[in-house]
């Protein structure tokens, strides 16, 4: 029986992944990609330049000069080797193709820490069906797989906590039995945690989540400081010179002067993005958020099974805690995860479309969740998982390819569309694009016509000999009639254009909820 189970998970696990990695590379160009691109070629070419000239001024000048670009280092091979391949599935440009390809290693990235989610569940619970299980509902939760086909930025970041959480609460479990650490050990949470710290500056977070798994050992163990530091300096050295020299090699703006390290901590956290979230009905700013815009947006992206179990944690708590190696990994997601938003809060982190930046916390705010469940009653657990799992799969089908604006059922009660963000992305760009080939091709419309959309308007139209492109901003000042026009992005919330008429409407529908929404709109103006 068990050897079945395994199997029939195996094999779900590989369908999963062949099936994600196809729908990343097919769901278009989304409205970020083509800044982390040049943030890349920036950095290469300043590089270039240092190496040849022995300075990179120029690219000092650059205002993101301070992204991170860990996750290039991964992607751009891969991009090299598929962006033909990608162009002809997609019958996109070249160029679109290139952005296209780095989707797959997004996704991947992401199937693995589901890898580590499993691992984690498992050092939570020691049971390997609950591991199975919550993996999958993690794995198909809409939200995540959603972001997964294409988010370049917070997905890795997301994968490489998860997976650097996971290797240093293994570390920690070490130390409590009074195990040796291997020194190779050390080395590879050294690369993992400026790997991480080098795809988001935002990742020296990380060092308070270590910092709270140090201080539960320190607790439980009753450990003295003095003692600690005499039996593992040596080891604790070793990680700060690999941590330093590896996030001084990945992050080529250090590599003159170092204590720009300090400046590109203070540029992310102040990061000037004026833009707007709708948010429950009223359009927050991200230079200006009220502290309630957190937990507004978690209360209605998280499933309804992880709200009901963080309601159960006084229930279990006890249970849990009395558990000494359990409650290292418990007590470091829990207080890690609450401990991080509320150092937003109170630093007005600038943040802005819905919870992204915060993103990288829900695997551990599921974990929580899902344990508490466990302990509270496992026969409840495995009654309410199934119907999850089915229920994310329905979803996943109603909502493709915009499973990333997911919510949950409590936001159904509400008007989605007037009280929430939706295809901030952009993701519609590519069925309206080819919706406009359609609309010409039946009706015999020269394709000499110009098209009003989005940055990425031509990449799928001009395989198809379009030659006119322009941003939607400027339809308003077209002299020249008719055009083709559409709508989407946050352009989406505008007022319908002057003098056209609606040709269509790009809509989707949840399970379970009768009304349609909108995320992007084709119009013909004359």
């Amino acid at each position: 029986m068990i050897k079945n189970k395994n199997l029939i998970y195996i094999v779900f696990i590989i369908i999963y992944l062949i099936f994600g990695t196809y729908l990343s590379i097919t769901n278009g160009i989304t409205s970020d990609e083509s800044l982390e691109q040049l943030n890349w070629k920036e950095n290469l070419s300043g590089i270039q330049n240092l190496l040849k000239y022995g300075n990179y001024d120029e690219f000092l000048k650059y205002q993101d000069k301070y992204h991170g670009i860990a996750f290039h280092y991964i992607s751009q091979p891969i991009q090299l080797l598929t962006y033909k391949f990608i162009s002809n599935l997609n019958e996109v440009s070249l160029s679109g193709a290139y952005l296209i390809s780095k989707h797959s290693v997004v996704f991947i990235l992401f199937f693995i820490s589901g890898i580590f989610f499993y691992l984690l569940s498992y050092k939570l619970t020691n049971n390997k069906l609950f591991s199975l299980t919550s993996s999958s509902i993690y794995l198909l939760y809409p939200y995540l797989f959603g972001h997964a086909q294409f988010n370049l930025k917070d997905i890795p970041f997301l994968s490489l906590w998860l997976i650097s959480t996971y290797f240093f609460l293994t570390t920690i479990e070490d130390i409590f039995n009074e195990k040796s650490i291997d020194y190779k050990k050390i080395i590879f949470i050294s690369f993992l945690t400026s790997f991480l710290i080098s795809i988001r500056i935002l990742g020296v977070v990380i060092f308070i989540q270590y910092l709270i798994s140090l201080v539960i050992l320190f607790n439980i163990k009753k450990i003295n400081l003095f003692d600690f530091i005499k039996t593992y300096y040596k080891k604790f050295l070793l990680f700060i010179l690999f941590l330093s020299l590896l996030t001084y090699i990945m992050n080529p703006v250090l590599w003159l002067n170092p204590l720009e390290l300090i400046n590109s901590i203070k540029w992310s956290a102040n990061y000037f993005n004026n833009i707007c979230t709708l948010t429950l009905g009223d359009c927050m700013s991200s230079l200006s958020l009220p502290s309630s815009y957190y937990f507004i947006w978690l209360f209605f992206k998280l499933p309804i099974l992880i709200l009901l179990g963080i309601t159960l944690l006084p229930f279990v708590e006890k249970n849990i805690f009395a558990k000494k190696v359990t409650s290292i990994y418990y007590g470091t997601l829990l207080f890690s995860s609450i401990s991080i938003i509320f150092i937003f809060i109170l630093l007005r982190i600038n943040i802005y479309d819905e919870i992204r930046h915060v993103m990288f916390l829900l695997p551990m705010i599921f974990l929580v969740s899902l344990v508490n469940i466990f302990y509270f009653n496992k026969k409840f657990f495995y009654s309410l998982a199934p119907i999850v799992i089915i229920f994310f799969v329905l979803e996943n089908a109603s909502l493709k390819p915009y499973q990333y604006t997911w919510l949950n059922s409590f936001a159904k009660f509400t008007d989605i569309k007037k009280n929430f963000e939706i295809d901030y992305w952009g993701v519609s760009g590519m069925n309206l694009q080819k919706k406009v080939n359609e609309y010409v091709n039946k009706n015999s419309i020269s394709k000499d016509i110009c098209i009003y959309g989005d940055e990425f308007a031509k990449d799928y139209l001009i395989t198809k000999g379009f030659t006119c492109f322009k941003r939607y901003q400027q339809l308003d000042s077209a002299k020249i009639r008719p055009v083709i026009a559409y709508k989407n992005l946050r352009n989406a919330k505008r007022s319908d254009p002057r003098d056209c008429r609606l040709i269509w409407d790009e809509i989707y529908r949840y399970t379970f909820y009768n009304k349609d929404i909108s995320v992007g709109t084709l119009w013909w103006c004359y």
